[in-house]
């Protein structure tokens, strides 16, 4: 098929999101043109405008139009803890979910040598010094349980420790409603080893 070089162009720009192939973006630019140009063009607006104006808070590295974001600039949230996410989605899912009133800090990754992520990559200087500032007690790691984000925790741990903070780490097992016999090895390994008092 003979397609112009706009079209083409926009089908291939819509493939860098997650999870949309050829055949999505095709779909997707195709549905733009043919039934929702106005939202199409809204939607661009959008986007150039995240693009360019969007940065990095620089106290916890969250997504922000202004120096600090609104979690760092209220006055309301818990400075005594801190809770380190590997991506403002974690964060997201964190405010969402719990009633968790501290403040946070977005590490944009996790330990990863082999992808050219390390310590300065992560931020984590900025990190010790914001541990140095001595309002932190608690550092409550939210990493990943992969390889990666278990060796980042450690890492973090390691980090606490050394400025007299109290590391913490989130619970990890099986799920709530879960049924033990459909629950992964490595899972319930990990909650058979870490079981509490009642």
């Amino acid at each position: 098929m003979t397609t112009s070089p706009l079209l083409a162009n926009l089908i291939e720009a819509l493939r860098c999101l997650p999870g949309v192939g050829g055949k999505s973006a095709q779909r997707m630019a195709f549905h733009l043109l043919e039934r929702d140009r106005d939202r199409g063009l809204k939607l661009a607006d959008a986007l150039r405008e995240a693009m360019q104006r969007i940065g990095q808070c620089q106290r916890c590295r969250n997504f922000s139009e202004e120096a600090l974001c609104a979690i760092c600039g209220g006055a309301s949230r818990d400075r005594q803890l801190l809770c380190v996410v590997e991506s403002p989605v974690d964060l997201a899912a964190i405010e969402q979910a719990t009633g968790y009133r501290g403040q946070y800090f977005v590490l944009h990754g996790r330990l990863s040598p082999l992808d050219g992520l390390g310590p300065e990559e992560l931020g984590l200087p900025l990190l010790v010094q914001r541990l140095g500032e001595g309002e932190v007690e608690e550092l409550i790691i939210a990493t990943n349980p992969t390889v990666e984000g278990e060796a980042t925790a450690h890492y973090l741990a390691q980090l606490a420790r050394a400025g007299g903070i109290r590391p913490t780490r989130l619970a990890h097992g099986v799920p709530l409603g879960g049924e033990l016999e459909f629950v992964d090895r490595g899972t319930l390994a990990h909650a058979f080893g870490g079981r509490q008092l009642l």
